[in-house]
Formats: structure tokens, sequence, C-alpha cells
């Protein structure tokens, strides 16, 4: 028989854990938190989430109810999982949730949270850094001042596909370099080295470091769910991602170095992103708030992480779904050959006139956009969300990923279908666009943080997906069957890549030259 000291230690331990869920039950109606999993004590949720987290909420909201709470460790999250709620978050209560709360992974290699654009809190440098991106750099008049070099490299990625005629082609590899070329050459020209091979040198470096570096930053890290471990650094997540930007700050020290030299000291005249950053630096900002040289290799990075795999990765599905309906990939080929023929190679200036293949690009975003679960936000004040408290500093997540699958909005969600966005066959008579106006359909956000990229995002992947239909025909390898499944991370990604064979349609050989 127990000892009366033991014996009151095992009584302990057996109440325990129902107090503790009791005193959870009991916080989350005293603080009128939304419903949601009760957990396991100190852990909560943690042992049960799925890694396709997107599909997890929905499971949860789907049981719980459009908003709910979890806790993961020692923090308690919220999911949005409908269009009012949405609505509440992103619009009319914009400025209350504008703000982020930045993982302790984006935090070690974003050169400090505050000085890039995806974690600067809403102020006088967040506006700057957002007018420098959307204005300064990705507006209409920026995107068209390196037309020219968009164009050079999706003449390079022609010239390559077609050297591997008949040959399997990682779809979303190369779309991923395609797109990381493009990029890099939009923010700093030709500077990086005037060789095709010097540029795809460089290229390779940064997709392997982008690829890293998304690939911890969708890992699961005890530091973000026990703050009072992180600076344990329990998993090295944090030590890794130093040493990656230690990497991008040699590789951007290097490249602004080459541009400085080229200028010769003097004022140069402005043709890339770079330039407009470094001379808005050399200035020392607009006046009201300062911009450094660490502000310059900030919006480098996000630009480099944030650009390429959600426009290679959207480009990538839209050719698997296409693959996957016969009948689309046809039609989308015939307006080719309507509007631009056989006899010449796509360019930028037809994409206005393929209006079909707008629409594919569009039930693409719909079915995967790039993030699913987008940014997460955080109030900058206790505030309410569908008369839930929502304390200061909660991450909220909103899951544009069931939002767009929604049964009552959408007719048949889960097929592949580009003619419901077809003029007219709108629901409701709504306009379906990517400014966030409507909140059963938006794959870029909304509000204050809606992606800076967008222009520069449509217009790249309308464009690729218009080269790859246009210049080739494509199929499986043999023996291989089409996977649409799903793999989550930072970014939508297809669980098992797409490879595919492209053979030439275009009438003569040299127009691939």
């Amino acid at each position: 028989m127990a000892s009366p000291p033991a014996a009151n230690l095992l009584y302990a331990a057996l109440l325990l854990p129902p107090a503790l869920v009791y005193l959870a039950v009991k916080r989350r109606r005293t603080s009128r938190l939304p419903p949601g999993p009760m957990g396991l004590p100190l852990v909560g949720s943690l042992p049960f989430i799925d890694r396709n987290l997107h599909v997890y909420f929905a499971g949860l909201a789907a049981k719980h109810g459009p908003i709910l709470s979890i806790r993961l460790g020692s923090k308690v999250e919220f999911v949005v999982t409908s269009a009012e709620l949405a609505r509440e978050v992103l619009r009319d209560k914009d400025l209350a949730f504008a703000n982020r709360v930045m993982p302790d992974a984006g935090s070690a290699v974003s050169f400090g949270g505050e000085k890039n654009i995806v974690g600067s809190p809403v102020g006088p440098k967040w506006r700057l850094l957002r007018r420098v991106c959307v204005h300064d750099m990705l507006g209409p008049a920026g995107l068209e001042s390196v037309r020219g070099l968009r164009g050079r490299e999706f003449r390079s990625t022609l010239r390559y596909l077609h050297s591997r005629s008949g040959e399997p082609v990682d779809v979303g590899a190369q779309m991923f370099l395609n797109t990381m070329n493009v990029i890099t050459s939009t923010m700093w020209g030709g500077t990086i080295g005037s060789s095709q091979g010097e540029r795809a040198a460089v290229g390779g470096e940064f997709r392997g470091l982008v690829a890293e570096i998304t690939e911890l930053l969708g890992s699961p890290n005890v530091s973000d769910f026990f703050p009072a471990l992180a600076p344990f650094d329990v998993q090295g997540i944090r030590r890794k991602m130093e040493g990656f930007k230690v990497r991008f700050d040699l590789l951007f020290d290097k490249i602004i170095q080459k541009r400085v030299e080229a200028d010769g000291g003097g004022e140069a005249v402005v043709t890339d992103m770079l330039e407009t950053m470094l001379k808005l630096e050399r200035e020392g900002g607009d006046g009201k708030t300062s911009f450094t040289m660490n502000n310059v290799k900030a919006l480098l990075l996000d630009m480099v992480v944030g650009g390429t795999e959600t426009t290679s990765n959207t480009v990538e599905w839209a050719m698997a779904e296409m693959m996957h309906n016969p009948q689309v990939l046809k039609r989308a080929q015939e307006e080719l050959d309507t509007v631009v023929g056989r006899d010449a190679v796509v360019e930028e200036s037809d994409l206005s006139e393929l209006h079909y293949l707008r629409m594919v690009i569009k039930e693409t975003l719909r079915l995967h956009p790039p993030l699913p679960l987008m940014v997460p936000h955080s109030p900058s004040a206790d505030s309410t969300v569908g008369g839930y408290h929502v304390p200061e500093g909660t991450r909220v997540f909103v899951n544009v990923w069931a939002i767009q699958r929604n049964p009552l909005v959408w007719n048949e969600p889960l097929e592949f279908n580009p003619e419901r966005f077809a003029e007219g066959d709108n629901v409701d008579g709504r306009k379906w666009d990517f400014m966030g106006n409507q909140f059963d359909y938006f794959p870029f956000g909304s509000g204050r943080r809606i992606c800076a990229g967008i222009a520069m995002a449509d217009k790249m992947t309308l464009y690729s997906v218009a080269m790859l239909l246009q210049a080739f025909h494509w199929k499986l390898p043999q023996g291989t069957q089409l996977d649409l499944s799903e793999k989550f991370g930072i970014v939508m990604k297809k669980a098992t890549p797409l490879v595919a064979i492209p053979t030439p349609r275009l009438s003569k050989p040299e127009l691939y030259y």
C-alpha cells in the first residue's frame, strides 16, 4: 500500500490533467475565445496537427465553425474560414489586424523583421517600403522599363526546352529557374555577368538557397510554439537561417559592389529596381523615415524568396491541371493559335488577348492559391472577430484555400473549370479579379497587406504558361500517371513534381532561337 506522501503525489498526478483541461475550458469561456479542439496539457493540439495544415484547419472548421481557436504549445492561434469573417479581418478591421508576428526563422533571415515589407509593422517605414515596391519598382512604368530583360530570359528558357525536345523535363524546376532569372534580371539587370553561363550559375545558387529557406520556414519550430525556449534554438533552425542570411549578404554585397563600380561613383540612370533602391539609400530615405543598405538587402530578399516559388508553382499547377483536363489544354492552345499563330513566338504584347488562358490562371489560383493560409495577421491591440475576443499579438490565419472551395459559392468546387470565370457567368454578377474586393476569391490577399507583387506575378504566370503551351506539345513519360496531390508549406506545392516531355509545335525550328 502506498505511503501517504506517495499517495498524495499519485492523486495529484491523476488529477492534474483534468484540472488543466478544466482551467483551459474556463479560460476559453471567460475570455470569449471561439470554440476549438481542447488538445493536451502543455502541448495543446501539437501532437495532432497534420502536415497539410490548410486541410487540417478546414476539417476543424467543419466541426467547430468558421472561426476557431487552437492551442499550439503555449500559443493560442485563430483560424478564419468564411468570406464574411475574412472581410472583417482584412477589410472592416484592416488597420487593427494589419501587423504580423514574424516566425523565429523569418526574423533570423530577413536582415531584421522591421527592415522588410513582410514583417514591418504598419507605419512610416512600412509605407516607404510599400511605395518602393508597388509604385517605384512593380508599378506599370517600372515593369515596362525592364520588359526587354524579361524577354531575354524567356527566350533563353525557350531555347533550353527546345534542346530537351523528346526528353522528360521537370516543369516546376525549370519554371523556378526561369522565374528566378527574370526576377533577378528585373531587380539588377545584367550587372551580375554578361554571359548566360554566369547568370545561370548565380540563378542556380539562388535557387538552392530559396529552396532550403522555404523548407525551413514551413517546418514546425519549437521556438514559435514555446517562445521561452527560443534562446536555446532547440532544432537549430535559427542557426541555419542565420547562415543563409550570411550567404545572401555576401551575394548582395557582390551585386551591389558591381553596380557601384559600373556607375563610376556618379549618378546613374535608373534602369532597374536595384538602382531605384540605391538612389533612395544614397538620399537617406524620403525625408520622413530612413532607408538603409539593410533595407535594400531585405527588399531584394523579399523579391527573391517571395516571388519565385509562388509563381513557378502556380505555373506547374496550371500545366498539371490542363494535362489532367485535355479539353482545357486544347482550347487554350487553339486560342494561342488564333491570337499568335505558329509562325511567331508569343510575346508580352499578346497577353491582353488571351482571355481563355487568363480564366485558366484564375481557376488555378482558386484551387491552388500560392499561400493557402496567407501570411498570418495579428492585431496590434485586443480586438474582436465574429464577436469573439482576439488578444493582442495573436496570429490569425485566413484559410483562403478552404474559402475558395466553398460549395455554397462555387458549383462543383473541386472540379477544374476555367469557364466559371467567363464574363457574364460569374456568381451574382461579381467581378472575380486579384484585387481582394471579393472575399470568396482573393488568392493574393486583401487590404493593406495585399501582395505587393500582383502585377508582376500576373504577368509572369500568364506569360510562362502561354510560352509553354504555344511552343510545345506536352505528354507524360510512358508508364507514369499524373498526381494532383498537394504538399503544404509556405507555398502550395505539388506533392509529386510534374515531369513531362515537350515536343515542338511551332512551324520553324529557328523560331526557338
